[in-house]
């Protein structure tokens, strides 16, 4: 049975395996399409449907249209569609059951094990949401994987022997990334990565929209093309047609109708790169982020820059990376790469969960090992020797954002001064635990210790609080009185799942506290009754 592996993208999603003469293959949608839209309609109360029909009744039918519902994942965001309340997981659960389904009738084989891809930027909550809407779809997830990541697989199964160092930038259709890579023999190692996963694809689109809406309010003046939902979804669409277009020719013409009013507007690539230039710029300032890190930690050059995601095509994209950074940047099936990285990488896990080892995929040896490979090799279909090569393949990838903890100081004044000091730096190697940093308490008599535990929500490192997000607390309780300054230790670990753990101790009384950082998403109920609400529609494309 193969395992699957899924870009699940903002505005397009993927499901890819690899079949058994070694080569990642994308499953075909009912359509004959290597993507389908990430758009769900719910029609009725028992039927949905997701994809390319989904996304052409949008304009029909706004109000019961979901998309781009990727860039709600973490939050505490909420739809009702029939009477029935729907969160950004089970949305995508509904996307993520229809690929399962299209995958199943295209190889005749059961989606059941898979990889979810994430953006490299995404933090503990998106990727929990992430997780349970797999869960809620029915899918065992075996591990998430960055991007980036997902896209170095691919391009490392067609690449030089050897060593090599790449910088993935990754615009997709909502998020952006960008990332450098190791590829050392058997082993891709995440140098440092950054990003944005509210700048994409649909921010370029929604420039060229509201440039047309601006063009034809010109000829019409008085006009309620602005309040019309149905126009508005019309230029959507014909945005996302007119971006395309322009990545081949230098201009694009639209016609456009409402309401007995019309205008033709002559969309140059020229007019376009200067609409949008600013989103570029913002890309191209994230990645200069990104080669100071890797710079940080002793790399300064690359061997090549991958360009992955389908907004990668604007040529703006490639001729900055040139101008600005001197690269010879490279299109790499960028639609499909990260499916079939994450392919390939569900092979590794699918791997991995089956063997005995070391925890790194190291399987033990001896005749007991030798009876699990050869039971390993026929529950996935292949040859002994290649669970063995797959066992001995390590990915290992970096904390996308700091942690820390909420400290206070004192000002001159005697007020209070709350600040975040990061514990858990970004880009530190997965599985991290950096040691005890030491901390004390902040009044005198204290008889408890709060623990507050925050992450990084800015594009960089901050101690404001404002730009950091708290994500989960706890209380060393029954001290006794203590002096001012009387010294905590609190260490921070997060394991290859990205899951975080805290713990905190008091030394005076050795009196400690264990967190386990759980995001304020989906309850376990939750989670059970969304799955029940999911497999109750029946659910097309």
């Amino acid at each position: 049975m193969p395992t699957f592996g899924i870009d699940l993208g903002t505005t397009y999603s993927c499901i890819a395996y690899v079949d058994e003469t070694g080569r990642p293959v994308v499953a075909k949608n009912a359509l004959g399409q290597d993507t389908t839209p990430s758009v769900v309609y719910f029609e009725t109360p028992d039927n949905v449907v997701v994809g390319q029909d989904a996304k052409n009744s949008a304009k029909l039918f706004p109000d019961q249209v979901v998309s781009l519902i990727k860039r709600q994942m973490g939050q505490q965001f909420e739809l009702t569609f029939h009477g029935t309340t729907h969160t950004p997981e089970s949305i995508s659960a509904l996307i993520l059951k229809e690929l399962a389904r299209a995958a199943a009738e295209h190889t005749h084989e059961e989606v059941r094990d898979v990889v979810i891809t994430v953006p490299a930027y995404f933090g503990v909550a998106e990727r929990e949401a992430t997780r349970n809407a797999g869960r809620i779809a029915g899918l065992n997830v075996l591990n998430l994987i960055p991007e980036p990541v997902a896209a170095a697989l691919h391009y490392d199964a067609l690449s030089r022997e050897g060593e090599s160092t790449i910088l993935v930038y990754d615009l997709g259709g909502g998020t952006f990334d960008t990332t450098v890579i190791r590829l050392e023999g058997d082993d891709v190692r995440v140098v440092c990565t950054d990003g944005d996963h509210r700048l994409g694809g649909a921010d370029w689109d929604e420039r060229i929209s509201d440039h047309l809406l601006e063009a034809f309010l010109a000829e019409n003046p008085g006009s309620s093309a602005a309040d019309s939902e149905d126009f508005l979804q019309e230029l959507a669409i014909a945005a996302e047609d007119l971006k395309k277009g322009l990545s081949s020719t230098v201009s694009r013409r639209y016609n456009m109708r409402f309401d007995g009013g019309t205008a033709r507007v002559e969309l140059t690539r020229e007019t376009f790169e200067r609409l949008t230039e600013d989103l570029l710029g913002r890309t191209f300032e994230i990645t200069r982020r990104t080669i100071e890190a890797a710079a940080a930690q002793g790399i300064d050059r690359f061997d090549d820059v991958l360009l992955v995601g389908g907004a990668v095509r604007m040529p703006a994209v490639a001729e900055g990376l040139r101008e600005r950074f001197g690269f010879e940047p490279k299109l790499h099936d960028p639609d499909l790469a990260v499916a079939k990285g994450a392919a390939r990488y569900a092979e590794i896990e699918a791997v991995k969960v089956r063997l005995p080892g070391d925890g790194d995929g190291a399987a033990a040896s001896g005749p007991e090992a030798e009876r699990v490979v050869a039971e390993a090799a026929e529950q996935l279909g292949m040859e002994p020797e290649k669970v063995r090569m797959l066992a001995g393949r390590r990915v290992t990838t970096v904390v996308p954002r700091a942690f820390g903890v909420k400290t206070v100081d004192f000002a001159d004044d005697g007020s209070e001064v709350f600040s975040v000091s990061h514990v858990l730096k970004a880009n530190t190697p997965l599985p991290a635990e950096p040691g005890p940093e030491r901390f004390a308490t902040a009044y005198e008599n204290q008889t408890e210790i709060k623990v507050e535990i925050w992450e990084q929500a800015g594009a960089v490192e901050s101690e404001d609080l404002a730009d950091n997000a708290k994500i989960g607390e706890g209380v060393i309780t029954g001290l006794p009185p203590l002096r001012k300054g009387s010294p905590i230790d609190i260490t921070f670990a997060m394991d290859e799942l990205g899951t975080l753990k805290v713990h905190a101790v008091e030394l005076q009384t050795g009196k400690d506290l264990n967190i386990e950082v759980r995001i304020q998403g989906l309850s376990e109920q939750q989670v059970d009754q969304a799955k029940q609400a999911v497999a109750r529609y029946s659910v097309s494309e």
